[in-house]
């Protein structure tokens, strides 16, 4: 991997390494549910700082599942993790942020999709992500409120506004 990263580094590109495969995967796998809660609250006008809040919030839920399926936790809290998410999170070329902004306006997913024509990584794999969570024993009350959504069980305004009213505890506490 050293050898590689040096040939595609320049002044404005930095290459890092990480022997944390599973982590890796697992932090740009998971990052595109949270995306998706983002972009609800974005469409929903939600502000700044609970933007900021559903990120790290999210964050900490991408890591614990990403923990119990053999991820290693500083890979989370690194570029594959914690910057990718944030990436993906605030940029406006975001497909899965573009995702939950739409919801968050009150359209269908049937007419986001039909309207993309591409994929949101995030809705094909909540469902996926959520049986992980289940069998690991895993909250991820973000995600969650994200797959009902896309599923059709739940609407965007009620399941966003639904975050917002979770028991606020440690940091170190789902939820």
């Amino acid at each position: 991997c050293t050898g590689l990263s040096s040939i595609f580094q320049s002044g404005l590109f930095r290459v890092y390494t990480n022997t944390d495969l599973i982590g890796c995967e697992l932090g740009g796998a998971l990052k595109n549910i949270i995306a998706i809660a983002v972009g609800m609250g974005d469409g929903l006008g939600a502000g700044d700082n609970t933007r900021a809040a559903v990120i790290t919030r999210g964050l900490a839920e991408v890591t614990r599942l990403g923990v119990a399926l053999g991820g290693k936790p500083e890979t989370f809290s690194g570029l594959a993790g914690m910057g990718d998410l944030v990436a993906t999170c605030t940029s406006t070329q975001s497909r899965n942020r573009f995702v939950g902004e739409k919801l968050g306006q009150g359209q269908s997913i049937e007419q986001i999709i039909e309207e993309m024509h591409m994929v949101a990584e995030g809705v094909k794999s909540a469902p996926v992500v959520m049986e992980l969570a289940r069998t690991h024993g895993i909250v991820m009350p973000i995600a969650q409120e994200v797959y009902d959504v896309v599923q059709g069980q739940a609407d965007a305004s009620k399941a966003f506004r639904g975050l917002l009213r979770n028991p606020a505890g440690s940091e170190a506490e789902p939820g």
